[in-house]
């Protein structure tokens, strides 16, 4: 156990998100995603998990240590529902207010078409897979910088 670390964040997650540089991007996946297949595909070459965690819990456990993107407007995304993708389901809610709470203000991840997410992934630093059960808990961080102090 370490002092100011999230208790859920375990040391190849830890490892990982403090390997990642400006602009790599980690998905956060449910338990439906095909997880390892997709990871044996990213830089990372493995899959990470966050077991037993919904997506929102991973989520709020990641951005307690990992800052995002301010330079971009696809600094987080969600995985669109098909054939419905202005639809915000109640997984995708709960980690949109874990990115909110992170952030101090409202920031709305984009949507990313279901290919296209897959697409994402396999060109990601890495994949954690969450026990998330729900449809469409599938989520993507791309990491940003820590300024220096004054």
């Amino acid at each position: 156990m370490l002092k100011g670390i999230d208790n859920r964040l375990n040391a190849e997650v830890l490892g990982a998100l403090r390997a990642m540089g400006h602009g790599d991007v980690v998905i956060l996946s449910d338990t439906n995603f095909p997880s390892d297949s997709i990871a044996r595909q990213t830089t990372l070459g493995r899959l990470l998990r966050m077991d037993n965690l919904t997506s929102a819990e991973a989520a709020a456990a990641i951005l307690s240590v990992l800052p995002l993107d301010t330079f971009v407007d696809d600094f987080a995304g969600r995985m669109e529902i098909v054939d419905a993708p202005g639809e915000i389901p109640p997984v995708q809610a709960e980690v949109q207010d874990a990115i909110d709470a992170a952030e101090g203000r409202p920031r709305p991840m984009v949507g990313i078409e279901r290919f296209a997410f897959y697409d994402m992934a396999k060109q990601a630093y890495a994949v954690i897979q969450t026990g998330e059960r729900r449809f469409y808990g599938c989520f993507m961080f791309r990491k940003g910088v820590i300024p220096p102090q004054d």
